[in-house]
């Protein structure tokens, strides 16, 4: 059974992710209060054996997509994840980016054809976006050193199964169980191409703006049109 570190593992998303993957793999659970993202010696001690960590520690009560402030500590968090992933020879990387990296309410708002390409250049929508942004280039950087990462813009997912009502939650909505299929196809997919992927992590919406196509093989299921 693979072992997989996941940070903010007590996070809204980590709780229902973690409650998907447990029988799948060995998890470590990484989050306060016993530890902490921003204590590069603990990273660094833990994370030696694993074969992939999923970085979703953020810390949401200051810097969020309605705030207008930079919270450092959770650049320190996503830097510390991608240097000791890879003085600790973990070839996985996967990090929670988010929808939020690129404009999608322009897109709504303006009815435009098509799908938001990943790989187009972004035009973050607020300060969180930018940092998302900044972690998504980072990994690009470690990528280049040998890490395999993948960045997954995650879109409106919380604690609790709620569909949502309103247009834009309809559009980007992506379901526990769809995310933690993505999250399976990465982890075995044997080698990311380029060592490097950005994947827009939104279910099978109807009304979907996001190109969710990837090279893992992940084809979301579910639809926010449903019943």
């Amino acid at each position: 059974m693979k072992k997989i570190l996941i940070t903010g593992s007590k996070g809204n998303i980590g709780i229902p992710l973690v409650k998907n993957l447990s029988k799948d793999y060995n998890l470590t659970l990484f989050d306060l209060p016993r530890f902490d993202v921003r204590r590069y010696g603990q990273l660094i001690r833990v994370l030696p054996g694993h074969e992939a960590v999923i970085h979703l520690a953020w810390n949401t009560k200051t810097e969020n997509f309605q705030s207008k402030k930079i919270d450092f500590d959770n650049i320190l968090m996503f830097s510390n994840v991608y240097r000791a992933a890879l003085e600790a020879k973990v070839p996985k990387v996967i990090m929670a980016s988010s929808i939020h990296a690129d404009n999608f309410q322009e897109f709504l708002q303006k009815n435009k054809k098509g799908f938001m390409n990943p790989y187009k250049i972004p035009s973050p929508m607020n300060v969180y976006g930018k940092d998302k942004v900044a972690m998504e280039n980072l990994g690009k950087e470690y990528a280049r050193k040998g890490l395999e990462v993948v960045c997954i813009r995650i879109g409106a997912i919380g604690p609790r199964k709620d569909k949502p009502t309103k247009k834009e939650g309809m559009a980007i909505w992506l379901t526990h169980e769809d995310f933690a299929a993505l999250i399976r196809k990465i982890i075995e997919t044997k080698k990311i191409p380029n060592n490097y992927s950005i994947v827009y992590g939104v279910s099978n919406n109807k009304t979907r703006i996001n190109d969710y196509s990837n090279p893992f093989g992940w084809k979301p299921k579910d639809d926010s049109s449903d019943k």
